[in-house]
């Protein structure tokens, strides 16, 4: 039977797809911590008078909020910024496939410290997921493609390191969460919680003199359009997906279903690109579809 929080992962990971398309060119234009400072910056601008206003804020408790705060450290300030910084050097296509391991990290984290158990058929889906996630994206790449998303910018093996970092980071904030999001509390005032704690620390490491948290550009408006409407995407509705689906699903399980991102990504680049992806994309995402099924018919 499909659990409807299994659609909320998924849904999530559609978010999560189109904004990694649509970061591309802000984060460069920006540079890697003043992309996150803005896009967290007008998030929290649309959240907070939403969770005002709803009174949702009473949900969490003082205790809640440290524990979101963390979380928000974690997954938003060191992760999202690492997820970033990869994508500036590897493009969209290769950070996706490193950050599709934050599915693993999180099994084994829900598995080690949650004590969360996998039957034999989700983990058959899970293993077609990420087979299907790796497949589609190293084998997704037509040899002479030479755009600008698909270019290499900067040193390969730190924008590896920092793609698996991002993943990492995913996993381990996902896991602090759980206890909390579990009690009940409203998953947009979490979300806001979580992404006030990444401007204070944005706005920390700018205040510090930190030469790399400046900005390599002007924010235009038009820049600024495209972050706040990355931010409402990725983090305002993505996040808040997630968190909702952490009340009531396991983290490992929820991880799995929002790695497909990847694969989702793959129309969206044929369609920014003008060009179909290579037959292995389709062969990944085959394996991914099939996967999925299996996982949400568990």
């Amino acid at each position: 039977m499909i659990s409807p929080y299994d659609l909320l992962a998924l849904g999530a990971a559609v978010c999560w797809a189109f904004t990694s398309v649509m970061s591309a060119t802000p984060a460069r234009h920006l540079g890697t911590f003043a992309f996150t400072r803005w896009r967290m910056s007008l998030v929290l601008l649309m959240l907070v008078p939403v969770v005002l206003f709803s009174g949702t804020w009473r949900s969490l408790s003082l205790a809640d909020c440290g524990v979101m705060a963390v979380s928000g450290f974690i997954g938003i300030f060191v992760g999202d910024t690492a997820l970033f910084a990869a994508m500036n050097r590897l493009g969209p296509r290769r950070t996706s496939v490193l950050f599709a391991t934050h599915a693993l990290f999180s099994a084994l984290m829900g598995f080690w410290v949650l004590d969360e158990r996998m039957g034999a058929q989700a983990m058959l889906g899970g293993s077609l997921v990420m087979g299907g996630v790796v497949t589609a994206i190293l084998l997704g790449r037509h040899k002479d493609e030479a755009h600008t998303l698909e270019a290499n910018h900067g040193h390969w093996g730190l924008g590896v390191a920092l793609g698996l970092l991002a993943a990492l980071c995913q996993a381990l904030s996902s896991l602090i969460a759980k206890p909390v999001m579990v009690s009940g509390v409203d998953p947009i005032a979490a979300t806001a919680v979580r992404v006030g704690a990444t401007c204070v620390a944005q706005l920390v490491l700018l205040w510090s003199g930190y030469a790399g948290a400046r900005a390599l550009n002007p924010a235009t408006p038009r820049i600024l359009l495209q972050v706040g409407w990355i931010g409402f995407l990725g983090m305002g509705v993505g996040m808040s997906l997630i968190l909702l689906a952490l009340q009531h699903g396991d983290v490992g399980m929820v991880a799995i279903l929002s790695s497909v991102s990847p694969v989702l990504l793959l129309p969206l680049l044929w369609l920014r690109l003008g060009r179909a992806p290579a037959p292995g994309a389709w062969l990944g995402a085959a394996l991914t579809v099939v996967g999925t099924a299996v996982v949400l018919l568990r």
